[in-house]
């Protein structure tokens, strides 16, 4: 049995007395260390102390603390890291576990927890998603240097930063675009970075030949396209951030890929015409990558123009993604749905941002906010909560408040009460919300932050026992390093695809929820007041947000592995993306395990998805019998395939497409109890492999697999199987979903695919 040597245990029983802390082990004074930070109530700090510094230094310093630090000499001069003023009534200081437990037994201990990373981004979801300059698929890629990505979206700023070309090589010699010159743009500002501007507005002006076109050119005007492209493939960039939020690096997915922008969405409005045209020239021009963070709801496949011109770019070989849309949670809302594109939802990053909220009595919270009033900082403000107020839904009743922050009860209009507020002429709000969601991006242009009903447990009891309630909120707040994430955003579109609901979509999610990137200097980030303001990098959320980050990754594949099809990398992608967040617990959507009607295969892996093992290939001629299945006539057909010739062997074609997921239908008596999908996979992986299969069950049906074993003799070597799904018995649940596991013997390699059964009564749109 471990014993403490006889100075610590002296130490210890007189920590005891101090602490009231008497169970304490030598096996507890073994746990790692960690950085934290302290919350204290100064208010309770004992009158032998001058200031709250030399309270914090004592405290650290006492003989408690040198005891459970006696198996580490250096801590036995503990002093805080920081000691905090202003922001935080407290300190950071480095600790161990024993020491943070005795620390937690001081009576003017508020909270701790983990210091979280400052910050760094597109700045932060290139970390998130785990690439590191030193090692995996950015090294392998030379950070995608050469691959070419064309967007598709409102143009671009060149004077932003994201676009400088420093260091970079010559371009590439078979690239064909051109820069346009317009009003506003020359064509001298491209470069070897932004190699290729264009604007595609024809359709536009017929539609209206009288409309006058504010800025006739690439240049962007609105910020979106600026924001995808710069998510896609922006350069290095130190000091971004939004009025302080998000502060760090931003760098794009694929910091060293060539941008050509192709402006075909205007202010004035955007038509299909200007689209198809816009990805004619880019496939023209030799781009690899097509992002189209845009789409066109409820539209058959022929008469989708994404669709349409992607179909094309699969031919040439070019990688096309695209963004599922922002109709969620409901099912069957997302557009894209194109068996030959990726489509992507958006998923939730590990950072939040928000205002500190220190009470009176010293209690610091950390409350969501986006709120850009940096020099508005309020101090010891009066704090108002009353029940004829406590709604914050009646301007009346507000009007004559005056200089106070007002606590306002959960409600489930939070947009409406911060609007109340905001034209009440308060100093501020503070508003509860029942939700886990991140809301901080619904304060942004009135000083007030959001606080979970848990949290707003210390501002009820300090309300209770003071007679002049105060705060004080700072803000400009970045935490990193949140728990749980991802998440699935609650606006994501959900599948299964309209147009061909027979193909598992979305493919998967990639981050989309306030997502940090370049923005244009002319157009205002967010009006507080009568005041706009102005800001090199935003932050806004939605799954055009999402795309680009999967377009970024498609470009460091095409980098590591220039021979693969589209489907190819998208199968890389799918199969290796996933399903766990960072408490390693299934990735959650509104409280619950999320179905891949909501994220697909899971959340992209860009390391992961540069050696997938296996990949399930496709090409032209499977599109094809694929559109030949859905009963369109002959025209319909030629539409997306441009070819007659092939449109009179459609009769009895099998319309199962060699996909790396998996979902069947069982609606009505109409459907078989059976559903049967043949599969064929190809070894990418170096020299002979065996797999083995391994299924996960979903209640009410039997999934099986045949062969249970794939065996590999060489590289590029296929192998098919055959995997069935069987009704068993009723089930409640609309959706059930499973999954199919090939493992390679050796352990290596994992390739996994979503397997999905439903009762709802999809049909493809005619």
């Amino acid at each position: 049995m471990n014993t403490l040597p006889m100075a610590a245990t002296a130490a210890l029983l007189k920590a005891c007395i101090l602490f009231t802390v008497c169970q304490i082990t030598w096996a507890s004074l073994l746990q790692e260390q960690d950085s934290y930070i302290i919350h204290m109530d100064v208010s309770k700090m004992p009158t032998v102390f001058s200031g709250h510094e030399d309270w914090y230094h004592s405290l650290l310093a006492s003989d408690s603390f040198k005891a459970a630090a006696a198996t580490d000499a250096s801590m036995a001069t503990l002093k805080p890291v920081y000691v905090y003023t202003n922001a935080v009534n407290g300190f950071s200081a480095i600790l161990s576990s024993s020491q943070l437990e005795l620390l937690k037994k001081q009576p003017a201990f508020v909270s701790a927890y983990p210091d979280m990373e400052v910050t760094r981004d597109t700045t932060h979801t290139f970390e998130f998603l785990n690439l590191s300059p030193v090692s995996g698929i950015w090294q392998a890629s030379k950070f995608g240097e050469d691959v070419i990505i064309g967007m598709i979206d409102t143009g671009v700023w060149p004077e932003s930063k994201s676009y400088a070309d420093e260091g970079m090589p010559e371009v590439p010699k078979r690239w064909k675009g051109q820069c346009d010159s317009g009003i506003g743009f020359s064509s001298s500002m491209c470069n070897k970075k932004l190699i290729g501007a264009r604007y595609f507005n024809k359709g536009l002006k017929a539609k209206d030949p009288n409309l006058t076109i504010s800025m006739n050119s690439p240049r962007d005007v609105e910020g979106h396209g600026t924001h995808t492209s710069s998510t896609a493939a922006g350069s290095h960039v130190e000091g971004a951030s939004y009025f302080g939020y998000a502060a760090g690096t931003a760098r794009g997915m694929a910091p060293r890929a060539r941008l050509a922008i192709y402006k075909a969405l205007w202010e004035e409005g955007s038509y299909a015409s200007d689209v198809i045209a816009a990805i004619d020239q880019a496939i023209s021009d030799g781009v690899d990558v097509v992002s189209i963070s845009m789409g066109y709801d409820q539209v058959p496949l022929h008469q989708d123009p994404v669709a349409i011109a992607a179909f094309s770019a699969m031919e040439k070989g070019i990688f096309v993604s695209s963004s599922a849309g922002n109709e969620g949670p409901m099912l069957s809302t997302l557009h894209n749905g194109t068996p030959w594109v990726l489509t992507v939802g958006a998923s939730t990053v590990d950072r939040k941002f928000g205002a500190v909220i220190t009470l009176g009595n010293g209690i610091t919270l950390f409350g969501a906010s986006m709120y850009p009033g940096l020099d508005s900082s309020l101090t010891r403000v009066p704090l108002l909560y009353s029940e004829a107020t406590k709604a914050c839904n009646s301007s009346e009743m507000l009007k004559n408040v005056g200089n106070k922050v007002v606590l306002c009860e959960f409600n489930k209009y939070t947009t409406e009460q911060i609007s109340t507020l905001e034209y009440s002429n308060v100093a501020g709000g503070i508003f509860i919300v029942n939700s886990s969601s991140d809301l901080s991006d619904v304060i942004h242009v009135f000083p007030g932050a959001i606080l979970s009903l848990e949290d707003s447990k210390a501002i009820f009891s300090y309300i209770r026992k003071s007679n002049n309630p105060v705060v004080s909120i700072r803000f400009g707040g970045t935490a990193t390093g949140t728990k749980p994430a991802p998440s699935i955003a609650d606006y994501t579109s959900r599948g299964p695809s309209p147009s061909t609901p027979m193909v598992l979509k979305p493919d998967l999610v990639a981050p989309g929820s306030l997502v940090l990137a370049s923005w244009t200097m002319n157009s205002s980030a967010v009006t507080v007041g009568q005041k706009s303001l102005f800001t090199d990098f935003n932050i806004i959320s939605g799954t055009s947000m999402a795309c680009p980050h999967a377009s970024g990754v498609a470009a460091l594949l095409k980098s590591v592995h220039p021979d693969w099809s589209p489907a190819a990398i998208r199968s890389a992608m799918v199969t290796t993306a996933s399903i766990l967040d960072n408490t390693n617990d299934p990735i959650q959507d509104g409280g619950q395990p999320a179905s891949p009607l909501a994220m697909g295969a899971g959340q992209i892996d860009p390391n992961n998805a540069m050696d997938p093992g296996l990949v399930y290939d496709a090409g032209r001629d499977d599109y094809v019998k694929l559109i030949c299945s859905l009963n369109y006539t002959k025209r319909q057909i030629q539409t997306i395939t441009r070819s007659p010739s092939e449109v009179d062997d459609c009769a009895d074609i099998d319309l199962d497409l060699n996909y790396p997921s998996f979902i069947a239908f069982f609606t009505g008596k109409q459907h078989p109890k059976v559903k049967t999908f043949k599969r064929v996979v190809t070894n990418v992986g170096d020299g002979g492999a065996t797999y083995r299969a391994e299924l996960k069950q979903m209640k009410g049906f039997l999934v099986t697999v045949s062969p249970e074993t794939l065996v590999f003799q060489k590289k590029n070597d296929k192998a098919s199987f055959v995997l069935t799904i069987e009704r068993t018995s009723p089930t409640e649940e609309d959706v059930v979903s499973g999954s199919l596991s090939w493992i390679e013997s050796q352990g290596n390699h994992v390739v996994r695919s979503p397997v999905v059964a439903t009762k709802i009564d999809a049909k493809p749109l005619s």
